[in-house]
């Protein structure tokens, strides 16, 4: 009795401890792998369906699994620092468990592997963002008229900014996109935001600060960008409005200008069909929360 007893404990408990899967997205990382000899795995897309069986075998019995992203460079990096094998399936499964702390992650809800990895790489991109931005951010150290510190002053502004936007647009989903030219490339942040039934919106935490952080990136050094909000409603068409990135404010785009972004490849220049059911409109008035402070660093 006793030991049936045990083995229901440990069933109980099983269910409960979330694992974490490492996951090999792209075929590229996946042969990366196949040096290894310990890595048995020899066809990437059976690999895939086995990692998707095993996914859907522990949610039935009712296991939490996080899925998160396994590169392999990384890895290799991992194991020189720590002095562990890099071909035994132990040092593979501790890599695993500091992602889970540390490295984009999703948790495992029932949705396709073909759904879940282009959302797992979309978190990996948000995540490198953030970091870059916020490396690039410190670095700027103190104002040497005022000797404010730049970034934390920058982000605070970019919070405001953010939080204006926000209440001055309708009601619905509301779809920000924020792009900061930098050198050796543009950034480009995204941000989602619902309502409550209350009429709360709703952000997911690090998409919001991230995104902070890239329009806080622009402010602080004034770079060229832009910010652009498309609003959704039921039985309303949609809202596409903007600003250009201007000091440390933000500048209205006109409609034309939102209308020619929306409507010009950006590959060849050429027209596109403006979508039907969109206005281009000009923004709303920021009010005081638009207009630069005084003071520039």
């Amino acid at each position: 009795m006793a030991h049936t007893d045990h083995q229901t404990m440990r069933r109980v408990l099983r269910r409960e401890i979330a694992g974490t899967i490492g996951l090999l997205t792209d075929e590229h990382d996946f042969r990366a792998m196949r040096r290894y000899r310990s890595f048995t795995f020899e066809d990437h897309t059976t690999y895939l369906k086995q990692v998707e069986t095993l996914l859907k075998t522990r949610a039935s019995q009712g296991s939490h699994t996080t899925v998160a992203l396994f590169d392999p460079q990384e890895y290799a990096e991992f194991c020189a620092d720590t002095g562990l094998d890099p071909d035994i399936p132990s040092s593979r499964a501790r890599f695993t468990a500091e992602l889970a702390a540390t490295g984009p992650s999703l948790p495992y809800e029932g949705q396709a592997l073909a759904d879940l990895v282009p959302s797992l790489i979309d978190e990996a991109v948000r995540q490198a963002t953030w970091e870059y931005a916020s490396t690039l951010l410190a670095r700027l150290g103190p104002c040497t008229t005022c000797g404010e510190d730049i970034g934390r002053a920058a982000f605070t502004r970019a919070s405001s900014l953010l939080v204006r936007i926000l209440d001055t647009a309708r009601t619905g989903q509301r779809h920000l996109v924020c792009s900061v030219t930098g050198d050796p490339e543009t950034l480009v942040s995204v941000l989602h935001a619902d309502e409550d039934t209350t009429g709360a919106t709703q952000l997911d935490e690090a998409e919001a600060l991230e995104f902070t952080t890239v329009l806080a990136l622009g402010i602080a050094t004034q770079s060229a960008g832009a910010l652009v909000m498309r609003t959704s409603a039921p039985g309303t068409t949609d809202r596409i409005y903007g600003w250009r990135l201007r000091g440390n404010g933000l500048e209205p785009l006109t409609a034309g200008e939102v209308f020619d972004a929306y409507c010009t490849d950006l590959d060849s220049g050429d027209l596109i069909s403006p979508e039907s059911n969109v206005d281009y409109t000009v923004p709303p008035d920021l009010g005081a929360h638009g207009t630069p402070p005084g003071h520039h660093h």
